[in-house]
């Protein structure tokens, strides 16, 4: 059914939920919150519990003042309290409010509760009156990621009528494994996913997706692996003097743990069977030039070889230094770089360098998979960074060819029993090494009051020649969207830092060709500060960043700001990594700094592990890791645990799916397959 046939939706609503891939009412029950919001009873301030988001009942009182410092409008005011207390209200550009709050009138005011000095603040609280909030308090309601012109209520009010319009009835998962689980339904967990009863039945709904979502995809590998074992090698390769020339060629030493992986990459060319390996690597552990001399002995033996990284930026990084190389040691390779930005008359020609064998690397992104370009002969694919591609994007480039070598590269530190689950398909290669000519990064865990100091070391870095990462507060609910908290951070930054100093913004909503532009631009030099979401945590090298700092860093799983920190310390200079904690909190402190422990992700991916309880839903999330709709493999180990168990389970007694009872499943599958190629996350 499309979401035309509900009331309030017509042609111009139903292209902004285009947007966000949203057509039909079967698409739209399965387009999950990212978070609700809880109106909990109102306390008084000496019972609210401090950095964590309270209900205040107070009166305004004295005046309303608003005052303007460096072009950001400042208003603030008090509140009388029940129980006794003076709440102090803060808030930016909304000069209005001096017009539109009363004095002398009771409201409850919502916000993050801090604590300066002796003095109770709220910044950006919202404002209820008494019978408005008593509407809402002891629900909880869904949060949905919006589009420009496309309000949270709009999709509130068309998820009611699509989970009246589409049949759930029928519940993939088998009865057996559903009750000795002790899952709830199908479709009572749709529905309270959207509209949850209260918190423990958000809990028991969300369980029973994740594991679904996982057993899903579990299957999905399964097969694959089943069907890639033993595959006889079509494209056999012999040992070449070019890659052992190259590695003594180059200007360092190959680590043991490089040198080992290589071994295994050289021995799996040269079996009898095709190499599906996977290298999990750290970040700066080397895994790209083992990538390069894969492609080298490709090319040496008359295939071709492909890598597919997840960025154009990376690609072209990646481009340049095979070209770099084929010029200084003399290979026998004839790279190409095939992005969506190509031109189209540039574009053709490579096609037929490729159809015609001229080219024998071809580097670029999912560009690489069109049905316009035909392979000559094409022996080895490599996908970067392995987990911004789907299990069937990665196969439609190995389909390229018949029967491929394929190498994925994944920096992304799981431990390894979740690697082997994730990753069934795939033989693990591990880099735990790190090149010896790299200084470790420093790192320091601070809260905001350090923020003025942590400016003026950018301006020392930027002024000795280097360049800086601002990692953006996350956004959150109530809060702006990330375009708006990129550019006004940008401009509060522009303020603090010497004008002298080239700052700029990136963000997931710029169009590709204008975040490539500024990607390239920083990479060139010519940005002294990128002010950024975490679009940057892949995609970009730029050894002459040598500062990170994370904004709210407390808002992120630690192995994603392990991540993040990996984009420095990649030259000669000395690197530093600031994380700042938008909270004071006694285990929010403890648990950043892990990160100052440590530099091993591998290490700090295990402290995730343990430190990660089911408790937080949504607070959370790594966004470096596999792109599952809702589940997590750091906070949902158990559950991908137990998915992996019953994979193995329901595959030892019906291979094929084929018994009546798992009619629904295999469905699920088949459909899945179809579907899973998903350019969204690149």
């Amino acid at each position: 059914m499309k979401i035309t046939a509900f009331k309030g939706i017509g042609d111009k609503t139903a292209g902004l939920f285009h947007k966000l891939y949203i057509d039909t009412a079967e698409e739209l029950v399965h387009y999950y919150p990212r978070g609700y919001e809880y109106f909990q009873e109102p306390t008084s301030l000496a019972d609210a519990v401090l950095e964590e988001t309270a209900a205040v009942a107070g009166t305004v009182h004295g005046n309303i003042a608003t005052r303007h410092i460096r072009g950001l409008g400042i208003t603030t005011f008090d509140a009388s309290c029940e129980g006794g207390g003076t709440l102090h209200l803060t808030y930016f550009n909304m000069p209005y409010l001096k017009n539109t709050v009363k004095r002398d009138t009771p409201y409850i005011f919502r916000g993050v509760l801090t604590q300066r000095g002796s003095r109770y603040v709220m910044e950006q609280a919202r404002m209820y009156r008494p019978e408005e909030y008593a509407k809402m308090t002891d629900r909880m309601l869904p949060q949905y990621s919006v589009t420009k012109g496309l309000s949270n209520n709009t999709v509130v009010k068309a998820m009611r009528q699509a989970l009246d319009a589409v049949d759930l009835s029928a519940d993939p998962l088998p009865e057996k494994i559903r009750i000795e689980n002790d899952f709830c339904t199908y479709e009572e967990a749709i529905r309270q996913m959207h509209f949850p009863e209260n918190r423990d039945m958000l809990v028991k709904a969300r369980q029973r997706l994740v594991f679904d979502e996982f057993l899903t995809f579990i299957l999905m590998i399964r097969r694959l692996r089943d069907s890639n074992s033993a595959c006889p090698n079509k494209y056999p390769m012999i040992p070449v003097a070019e890659t052992e020339r190259l590695i003594e060629a180059l200007p360092y030493r190959l680590t043991q743990a490089q040198q080992k992986v290589w071994n295994e990459i050289r021995e799996d060319l040269t079996s009898e069977h095709t190499m599906n390996r996977l290298i999990q690597g750290d970040v700066g552990s080397g895994k790209t030039i083992l990538a390069f001399l894969a492609l080298v002995m490709c090319a040496a033996n008359g295939y071709q070889g492909a890598l597919m990284a997840p960025t154009e930026v990376l690609a072209s990084q990646h481009y340049a230094a095979l070209v770099q190389m084929q010029k200084q040691y003399h290979l026998p390779i004839k790279p190409v770089l095939l992005t969506g930005s190509v031109s189209a008359k540039d574009r053709k020609l490579i096609y037929a360098r490729i159809e015609s064998g001229e080219a024998n690397i071809i580097l670029g992104t999912h560009a690489l998979i069109q049905d316009k370009v035909r392979y000559h002969d094409l022996g080895l694919v490599i996908t970067d960074e392995q987990h911004r591609f789907g299990v069937r994007q990665r196969e439609s480039l190995a389909q390229k060819g018949k029967d491929v070598h394929v190498l994925v590269m994944s920096a992304t530190p799981i431990p390894r029993t979740l690697a082997i689950i994730l990753y069934g398909d795939l033989h693990i290669s591990v880099l735990d090494e790190l090149p010896a000519n790299r200084l470790p990064v420093k790192n320091c865990v601070v809260n905001t009051s350090y923020r003025d100091t942590a400016y003026r070391f950018i301006e020392k870095e930027v002024s000795l020649g280097h360049q800086v990462y601002i990692i953006c507060p996350a956004v959150e609910d109530g809060e702006t969207d990330e375009m708006e908290s990129v550019d006004s951070y940008t401009g509060k930054l522009r303020q603090k830092l010497s004008p002298s100093i080239q700052i700029a913004p990136l963000h997931g909503r710029m169009k590709a060709a204008e975040k490539n532009r500024i990607m390239e631009a920083f990479a060139a030099g010519q940005i002294d500060v990128l002010v950024s979401t975490t679009v940057i945590e892949v995609g970009i090298n730029v050894p002459n960043a040598t500062v990170m700092m994370v904004e709210n860093a407390e808002r992120f799983g630690l192995a994603q700001l392990h991540q993040l920190r990996g984009r420095v310390g990649r030259g000669t200079a000395q690197s530093y990594c600031i994380f700042m904690s938008g909270s004071n909190k006694p285990e929010t402190m403890a648990r950043l700094k892990i990160l100052n422990e440590s530099n091993d992700g591998f290490y700090i991916a295990s402290q995730d592990l343990k430190l990660r309880g089911p408790g937080d839903l949504f607070g959370i999330r790594q966004s470096g890791d596999l792109r599952f709709v809702l589940g997590d493999i750091f906070q949902d180990a158990a559950i991908l645990q137990r998915a992996g168990e019953c994979a193995d389970r329901l595959l030892k007694e019906d291979a094929a799916l084929e018994r009546e009872d798992h009619a629904l499943l295999r469905k699920k599958l088949e459909q899945a397959s179809i579907n899973e190629v998903d350019f969204r996350t690149i």
